[in-house]
């Protein structure tokens, strides 16, 4: 295991970046940063068929974008490169074949379908599927005649017999494997191409990996690991298993679950906040102590500690993150809240190509006006619905109140006061509501409420001088002449 602290996220370039894996790289870059060691982003991309265009640079896109910096990786380089698996292939080779000519891995002939015939025939027996090891010990004429037969090998690992495999897991304690249940396994598939626990066991010993963070679902993967490890005399990282990100109906987070968003990538076009997201996401899982859940990246460092995983499953809470984004927009200066509503405004139609400084001008003040009430970028469309309308939905409440017997006179009032402002403004407007008050002798309720269900369509909303203000003269004379008929 090397001196100094060096950790790595490890994705296969197979789709866009899901919060799981957001989570698992989060805790690694905070484990490096807090005890001043190494990040290093590995692209694991074996897995050929898999592999999607794009896929790489989507995962290294919105790592950074969550405010996520490495150390070493396929963009900046480093010491112990290459960092892409499809580029190691020769020092994977000899290894492997050192493994073979040491007797602790052996080519293995069987085909597809003799080994699924074999996996029925012991599933029927009640027994745990596994390769029993029939090719274990080929001599050198029965390997020729089944290359002649044109059989492309794989190769297995050799796995010992009786022998208990036990490591201390950072998070869950003590954990033990029996061997004599785990079946010689491939570590080079017939393509030549090296399987997950052999290659991964591989690279984190040639990168000096000190320690291993990653989701309880790699427990499996640890003993086989283990054994490579073993056979080439290596000591291995010390390992930390972190426990399954659930939904609120305590399921497993699934990619099929289409109640959680659960890329990235969504978030931000969803118009989330990185430093928002960064986290919430560090508190899936992870508890610091104390009762405080806002935190910025550097008090998150500073903070963090294994010590502090959870061993229990971490909820995904939708309406915690929800309120987490909002708070941060809250804190956020208006000019990138605007920048983040533009999209959604032009993408609903409501604002169109260049905007001159005035209509700059009025996305920005009506943005402002709903700032404390966006729980992300997008909201800001059926938030704002009100000033596109050509005439207002009125709500049930709304309806109710223009019902009541002061509103003819409110509105009738009002408008006149509209009409007569030589300066259409939040000043103007307060002094043209008050004259109503002293003219029609309603306040309160009875006054401000008929002219926001007027205008509006709803009985709450924000500041209501604001709010007429950017409605616009003519549109409020419109909406008050139109109510009173």
């Amino acid at each position: 295991m090397s001196d100094q602290i060096r950790v790595r996220y490890a994705p296969s370039p197979t789709g866009h970046l899901h919060i799981g894996n957001a989570r698992t790289a989060l805790f690694n870059y905070l484990f490096a940063r807090n005890l001043g060691g190494k990040f290093i982003i590995r692209i694991e991309d074996t897995d050929v068929k898999r592999n999607i265009a794009g896929g790489e640079e989507s995962q290294l896109t919105y790592l950074k974008w969550l405010g996520i910096t490495w150390d070493e990786s396929v963009d900046i380089g480093g010491g112990y490169g290459p960092y892409r698996q499809t580029e190691r292939l020769d020092i994977y080779e000899k290894y492997w074949q050192d493994l073979i000519d040491r007797g602790l891995a052996y080519k293995c002939y069987c085909t597809e379908e003799e080994l699924e015939q074999e996996r029925e025939e012991q599933t029927a027996r009640g027994e745990m599927p596994r390769y029993s090891g029939k090719h274990r010990s080929l001599t050198a004429e029965q390997q020729a005649a089944y290359e002649a037969e044109g059989r492309i090998p794989s190769i297995r690992f050799r796995v010992p017999e009786g022998k208990t495999y036990t490591f201390n897991d950072m998070v869950k304690g003590e954990i033990s494997f029996e061997s004599d249940g785990i079946g010689d396994f491939v570590i080079v598939k017939k393509d030549g191409i090296p399987t997950y626990n052999f290659a991964v066991a591989l690279d984190d010993h040639l990168m000096a990996i000190s320690h291993v963070l990653r989701g309880e679902d790699h427990i499996s993967n640890t003993p086989r690991q283990l054994m490579i490890y073993e056979a080439f005399g290596w000591e291995p990282p010390a390992f930390a298993h972190m426990t399954l990100i659930v939904s609120e109906s305590r399921k497993k987070l699934s990619k099929r679950d289409e109640s959680i968003i659960q890329f990235i990538e969504q978030y931000d076009k969803l118009g989330y906040l990185p430093e928002a997201l960064f986290n919430f996401i560090a508190l899936l899982g992870w508890s610091p102590e104390g009762e405080q859940e806002m935190f910025t990246q550097d008090e998150l460092i500073a903070a963090f500690t294994a010590s502090r995983l959870s061993k229990s499953p971490a909820l995904f809470d939708t309406n915690k993150l929800a309120w987490m984004n909002n708070e941060y927009m809250k804190k956020t200066e208006l000019s990138r809240v605007v920048d983040l509503c533009l999209p959604h405004l032009a993408a609903a139609g409501r604002v169109t190509g260049m905007l001159s400084e005035s209509q700059r001008a009025w996305v920005n003040d009506l943005v402002a006006l709903y700032q404390d009430k966006l729980r992300s970028a997008s909201e800001i469309v059926p938030l704002t619905e009100l000033f596109f309308l050509p005439e207002p939905a009125d709500e049930e409440d709304a309806a109710a109140v223009l019902g009541e017997e002061q509103v003819p006179a409110v509105l009738g009032a009002f408008l006149e006061q509209v009409k007569a402002l030589e300066e259409f403004s939040v000043d103007g407007v307060k002094a043209a509501i008050k004259t109503v008050q002293t003219s029609t002798g309603f306040k309160g309720k009875q006054l401000f409420m008929p002219i926001r269900a007027a205008l509006t369509g709803q009985t709450h909303g924000p500041d209501l001088n604001a709010t007429i203000v950017l409605l616009g003269r003519t549109k409020v004379e419109e909406r008050l002449a139109a109510r009173l008929g």
